[in-house]
């Protein structure tokens, strides 16, 4: 008997929706986001009990418009995450924080994965998620609200899971 539960590969259809989801997530992220550099983290909690993390970081510009990434396989192994956590059937829990450079805090704003897409995080909990350590050397970052993220809705996309 395995220690850990099995996972179970969601079918195609599942995946290409939580794909389409995943995308216009990002899109609305980083047009709520604005200008600057942003560090994004996602960290879910699998099904079979383990924790899967993934940063990127971005440099967003609206004039003119652009989208700078500085690592692309890092960018690529946090949309696949955000792809399976918006799916739900692999993970039990998810949440995104944004940090965006900025004088003479870093901010921060945060997400959660529920019902296959992402909600404002309450500041409280994401207050407390980024207090750094005692004794560890790291930068005090300022929080505030995460702005709501407009989900479209496909009619022909299977429901959302979560």
């Amino acid at each position: 008997m395995p220690a850990r539960p099995e996972l179970t590969r969601p079918d195609d259809a599942a995946i290409a929706a939580a794909m389409s989801r995943t995308l216009t997530a990002l899109a609305a992220l980083l047009q709520a986001l604005g200008d600057g550099e942003h560090t994004l983290n996602l960290v879910a909690e699998r099904t079979d009990d383990t924790f899967v993390r993934a940063q990127a970081d971005l440099s967003v510009g609206t004039a003119p418009l652009r989208l700078a990434v500085l690592d692309e396989d890092d960018y690529c192994a946090l949309r696949t995450l955000l792809v399976f956590a918006l799916e739900g059937s692999t993970v039990r829990s998810a949440v995104l924080v944004a940090t965006t450079a900025t004088e003479p805090h870093p901010r921060a704003c945060g997400w959660t994965v529920r019902n296959g897409w992402l909600h404002p995080m309450d500041t409280a909990e994401l207050q407390q998620a980024v207090i750094p350590c005692p004794g560890v050397p790291a930068v005090r970052r300022e929080v505030y609200d995460a702005p709501v993220l407009s989900q479209i809705t496909d009619t022909d996309e299977e429901g959302p899971r979560g």
